[in-house]
């Protein structure tokens, strides 16, 4: 019985963490090289993770690329439109 109750208070507790993303759209305006730059500056992604999120954006059309609080997300969704690519905090 204990056991039922401490997994019911773990699942009430992770209802309650409400996590953003910031997703990026596909466009015909920006180079690969331009958003994969973007992606390390803004979100701190690996080359890697960058490389792999603008295929997934070209070929998907748009791509969760950072996930996190509302107040982290916020400034790195603002670098990314600065840098002239569309994104937005959902």
């Amino acid at each position: 019985m204990t056991k039922e109750k401490l997994s019911e208070e773990l699942l009430i507790e992770e209802k309650v963490v409400k996590q953003n993303e910031i997703v990026l759209f596909n466009d015909d305006v920006n180079t690969f090289d331009h958003v994969i730059d973007t992606l390390i500056y803004a979100c701190d992604h690996t080359p890697e993770q960058a490389e792999q999120c603008s295929i997934i954006v070209h070929y998907k059309g748009k791509c969760t690329v950072k996930t996190g609080p509302y107040e982290d997300l916020k400034p790195r969704c603002s670098k990314l439109l600065q840098a002239g690519l569309s994104a937005e905090i959902v």
